[in-house]
């Protein structure tokens, strides 16, 4: 069975065999083993290997978690999309991009309406900087599946990256309307998409900030102005312009806010 090394960022790596002398009596004492992961059992049924699988990946034991979602499918488990999108996710995460592609394809293979399939293989495409193959997959899962703030958050994520701005702002109004707090947490099924430049992190942040000025959301509107201007976007001065922020500039902390001026965060 394949250790954890890898999955836990080379924590166990760092981890010393033999820690410093303890306080009380100065005797040497060495670290605990790392925890051993058992190999799938060949007697469990494919429910308990998944649901052994679904813990494994909480605690980012992603190569483990692969090992007991592919057992699960040598049992002919009927929800073959679910497990295949599961061990895309995984793979996606330790960033195995090409095997997650794979994956994914298998899902949708399986079941040709699984919008969560979809979008996951969308996030890959992006995250290997194909913008257009990413908006296409989107697209697909929010045709199936238009009521996925999390789909039109990703999409809007891909336009921005290609820098169609009006467009972004489009899809992040959509996300926006169906789950005001889309933008502080992923998707249960789905991967959110990141931005991967600090420019462009930026200029999300004050597109956030005055969209959640224009639905009233002022204490987010200013956390996301704060992030704006620390990630030194260079266009913060339309705060005083852009009529979305009318209500913003009229509460105290904007005035505090705009005076402490944060300095910007090296990236």
């Amino acid at each position: 069975m394949r250790r954890r090394l890898f999955v836990l960022c080379f924590t166990l790596l760092l981890t010393p065999l033999v820690a410093a002398f303890a306080q009380q009596g100065g005797g040497l004492q060495t670290a605990p083993p790392p925890q051993r992961i058992e190999p799938p059992s060949r007697t469990a049924s494919a429910e308990e290997l998944e649901m052994r699988g679904d813990e494994l990946r909480q605690q980012k034991a992603f190569l483990d978690a692969i090992d007991y979602y592919r057992a699960a499918l040598k049992k002919g488990k009927n929800t073959t999309a679910v497990l295949y999108n599961k061990v895309g996710i995984a793979e996606l995460q330790l960033q195995r991009l090409k095997q997650a592609r794979k994956d994914f394809g298998r899902a949708i293979k399986a079941d040709k309406k699984y919008a969560e399939a979809y979008n996951n293989l969308g996030v890959t495409w992006y995250q290997s900087k194909k913008y257009g193959r990413a908006i296409a997959q989107y697209k697909k899962a929010i045709a199936l599946k238009e009521e996925s703030a999390a789909f039109h958050s990703n999409l809007g994520t891909a336009y921005f990256a290609e820098k169609q701005f009006q467009l972004a702002a489009i899809e992040y109004g959509r996300a926006l309307q169906l789950d005001p707090d889309v933008f502080e947490r992923n998707s249960k099924a789905g991967v959110a998409a990141q931005l991967q430049s600090p420019e462009d992190r930026a200029h999300f942040a004050f597109v956030l900030a005055k969209m959640y000025a224009q639905v009233g959301y002022v204490d987010r509107s200013l956390f996301y102005l704060r992030k704006a201007m620390e990630d030194g976007y260079s266009g913060i001065n339309d705060v005083y312009k852009d009529q979305e922020f009318a209500t913003v500039r009229e509460d105290p902390r904007f005035v505090e806010l705009m005076a402490a001026k944060p300095v910007s965060i090296p990236q």
